[in-house]
């Protein structure tokens, strides 16, 4: 059915940057929020990024100023750019269709030196 899978994940050093993308075969992707959640082994999934259809996004207070959720519609893709990244940035970093069953496999970021 609807596929969502996501790239860009890697091992980064603190301070660095990395653009995740998130590729999802919905119809009427246009209409949907998008969103970024990241896990933690051990810890609760926690709501990193959104964009909704008019591309407004919100983002959790710990990522705000270092990440930009956007989306580009004619491709079906979102995209997370962290900047600044800290250790504690480190997580699968997971894509879903905003209010959907629809949820990508996940991207593992590493922060480390």
């Amino acid at each position: 059915q609807v596929q969502v899978v996501e790239s860009g994940g890697g091992l980064v050093q603190p301070g660095g940057s990395l653009r995740l993308s998130c590729a999802a075969s919905i119809t009427f992707f246009n209409t949907y929020t998008m969103s970024w959640y990241r896990q933690t082994p051990g810890k609760q999934r926690e709501l990193v990024a959104t964009i909704n259809s008019d591309g407004i996004t919100n983002y959790v207070n710990s990522v705000k100023g270092r990440a930009t959720i956007s989306r580009d519609n004619a491709k079906n893709t979102v995209y997370l750019q962290m900047n600044g990244l800290k250790p504690e940035d480190t997580a699968v970093y997971i894509c879903r269709v905003y209010g959907t069953q629809y949820w990508g496999e996940g991207t593992l970021v590493t922060v480390s030196s």
